[in-house]
């Protein structure tokens, strides 16, 4: 920086600089060099397919408190589960001037464009939650639950449930299957449901994700199934609808229910007896290691394309011991509710 006494020296307009000019002028050296830092701080966008389902506001938290350890600036948008919107999304955070993208995208099957302009642009993209179309490769990384192995997992301890009360019939409240993940999970839970001897006699796939669609699709269910001794829910909504309806049936605890996900909502009702499991799956988990994934990939440190976190089965007899405490507090914020 231009020492102070030689700039007093200097003339401006043939008049010799005044102190205030000098400081002024100190004062625009450090303006520049904070602009100069600020501009050159990455920042990370997070696109949500929707910020109106609690999951995908639970992801948002782990981008936002692992950038901010990061020191990296965060920005979010959400494409109202449209894939036109979240191209527009991709393209505004583009222009400006973003460094790294993590997505929960609308479906897999609206990955391959998002890719292709990412790749030309050579922005790194890290996937939460829900993975890109099978065979894309241009990404860093999806981290995701272990889908496969828990729709298994799932599969088993929701026949076993079954036959506990007296049958081997399941119904599943299933998420859109134009997701890799929900395919994943329903991959693993028919080959369990097969080796175990039990029988998937209706799905029925969510449109919105809400609690009260679970409910109507829950007494679908029991209407035309009355034998069911089930229900597999793959997302959290489902295990709380499915709950509410059994409760109004008088069926609680009669016919099963178990989940993935979790929140505070379907732990209470673990808690009480009204959902008999659920698998774990690690929302604020997948934006912070999302997030660690593409500040990695920005500066030149090794990452993990596939990173699948395991979805471990928590039950009443469970569910205070460290070690579900621990993998909970992954799942949601603390603002969302107690653990």
């Amino acid at each position: 920086m231009m020492n102070v006494f030689r700039l007093a020296k200097f003339h401006h307009l043939g008049k010799p600089l005044t102190t205030m000019a000098v400081c002024s002028a100190l004062a625009c050296v450090a303006m520049a060099s904070q602009s100069a830092l600020a501009q050159a701080k990455q920042t990370v966008a997070y696109i949500a397919p929707s910020l109106d389902i609690s999951y995908w506001q639970w992801v948002a938290y782990g981008v936002k408190e692992r950038a901010k350890e990061l020191g990296m600036n965060y920005v979010e948008f959400t494409s109202e589960n449209s894939p036109a919107k979240q191209m527009d999304n991709v393209k505004t955070a583009l222009t400006r001037g973003v460094s790294a993208i993590v997505m929960g995208p609308v479906s897999s099957t609206s990955t391959p464009p998002v890719l292709r302009l990412l790749k030309e642009k050579s922005v790194p993209i890290a996937f939460a939650g829900i993975g890109p179309q099978a065979g894309q490769t241009d990404y860093t990384s999806a981290v995701t639950a272990n889908n496969y192995e828990t729709g298994k997992a799932q599969g088993s301890y929701v026949c076993k449930l079954a036959k506990e009360r007296g049958g081997n019939k399941i119904a599943m409240l299933s998420l859109p299957q134009d997701r890799e993940n929900a395919q994943k999970y329903m991959k693993g839970a028919k080959e369990s449901f097969a080796a175990d001897g039990c029988d998937l006699v209706q799905v029925l796939e969510t449109h919105g994700l809400t609690v009260n669609e679970a409910v109507s699709q829950a007494n679908d269910i029991l209407t035309a199934h009355p034998d069911v001794k089930a229900i597999y829910g793959m997302y959290d909504e489902a295990a709380t609808g499915a709950a509410k309806a059994l409760q109004t049936r008088g069926l609680t605890g009669k016919v099963a229910v178990v989940t993935a996900d979790g929140s505070p909502t379907t732990i209470k009702l673990l808690r009480d007896g009204a959902v008999q499991g659920i698998f774990l799956q690690e929302a604020v988990g997948q934006g912070v290691d999302a997030t660690t994934q593409v500040n990695n990939a920005l500066n030149k440190k090794p990452t993990t394309q596939e990173l699948a976190l395991k979805e471990p089965l928590v039950t009443k007899e469970t569910i205070d011991q460290p070690a579900t405490q621990a993998t909970v507090k992954r799942v949601y914020p603390p603002s969302a509710g107690s653990y």
